[in-house]
């Protein structure tokens, strides 16, 4: 694919385009750690969990989302995303990829050892690692305790991931691809919907619990969930063509309508450059949906970090695509 058509999008789409802030960690951010320092201790850690660490930079990407907050909590979902990326790269690939059972046995394993607080004996590394990043996580020393409510909805995001990444796997074997109307769901379960949640520790507060129900807050989550997922989809429509997966974008449009790579392609793009409308409207109209729900001053302020970095991610999420060498075609790409 052409990567000067995701690149493109920079122009052509708000969301997308560069503004200060999120672009770098500005030097004056509190508690902001160079980036090699960082950068170090990440790939320490990742090594020491038996984790690949390669070169996906993802102390960049949180550090970016979240350019204010304090370095620890930064570096906590830094971890969480290089655990996701290694959850991905198994899911996607043998044995687990076209085997919807050997799916359901990972996250068997997973959750069974989140419910009991701790891996099982020979435990493989994804499930230590998931355990002791739970443990930092609702328990962090720099924050209060998470409730029950966001643990339960964490866990539940975890068993949509599960669902989603289990009907891949059988799609790969049937040799079955999505149609568009299912694709966006689908594409949501499989792209990690956890990874959200992590929002609220970052930050140190909660969301307040009726926010979930405002159809403008699921309208902003789902736009932005699309644009990131459809956004991956060009970056790696190359590589998963090459090794026959068809859960993206791309391979769907093609295969319903008829088109060649390029003229999907550019399909996908006009459909970003869509939902991006549609995120902007969602948050054109949270302002009197949190008036509405008569949210505190601390529930309103949380509330609007993490819209702002919803809003943030897109662009952030691209610059990390090209910076972060986990998609080839991307990298260094201006």
């Amino acid at each position: 694919m052409d990567v000067s058509l995701l690149l493109s999008l920079t122009d052509r789409v708000p969301l997308l385009a560069a503004r200060p802030g999120p672009a770098a960690v500005p030097a004056t951010a509190p508690d902001a750690a160079p980036d090699a320092a960082r950068a170090d201790r990440l790939d320490r850690w990742a090594r020491a969990a038996g984790l690949a660490p390669g070169a996906a930079r993802c102390d960049l990407l949180a550090a970016r989302l979240f350019p204010g907050a304090p370095a620890g909590r930064v570096e906590l979902l830094a971890r969480w995303l290089v655990w996701a990326l290694a959850l991905d790269d198994a899911l996607d690939r043998p044995p687990l990829g076209d085997s919807g059972t050997g799916v359901r046995a990972l996250y068997d394993d997973l959750l069974a050892a989140l419910r009991r607080g701790r891996p099982s004996p020979g435990a493989r590394p994804l499930e230590s690692a998931l355990v002791a990043l739970w443990h930092a996580t609702v328990r962090a020393p720099d924050g209060p305790e998470l409730s029950r409510d966001w643990r339960r909805r964490f866990l539940q995001h975890l068993g949509e991931h599960r669902d989603g990444c289990a009907e891949e796997a059988v799609n790969r074997r049937t040799g079955t691809v999505p149609g568009p109307a299912g694709y966006p769901a689908l594409r949501r379960r499989a792209a990690a919907p956890y990874l959200f949640d992590l929002a609220e520790p970052v930050l140190g507060a909660e969301l307040p619990p009726a926010l979930a129900a405002a159809p403008a807050w699921r309208a902003l989550l789902d736009g932005v969930a699309d644009i990131l997922a459809w956004c991956n989809d060009l970056a790696s429509y190359d590589a998963e063509r090459e090794r026959g997966d068809r859960h993206n974008h791309v391979a769907v449009l093609g295969e319903a309508y008829g088109f060649g790579a390029a003229n999907a392609a550019r399909s996908v793009a006009d459909r970003i450059a869509e939902r991006a409308g549609d995120v902007a409207a969602a948050a054109r109209t949270l302002p009197a949906t949190l008036e509405r729900l008569r949210f505190t001053a601390a529930e309103q302020a949380v509330t609007e970090r993490t819209v702002q970095a919803l809003l943030d991610a897109p662009r952030v999420h691209l610059d990390w695509l090209r910076e972060s060498g986990r998609h080839a075609a991307l990298a260094g790409a201006r």
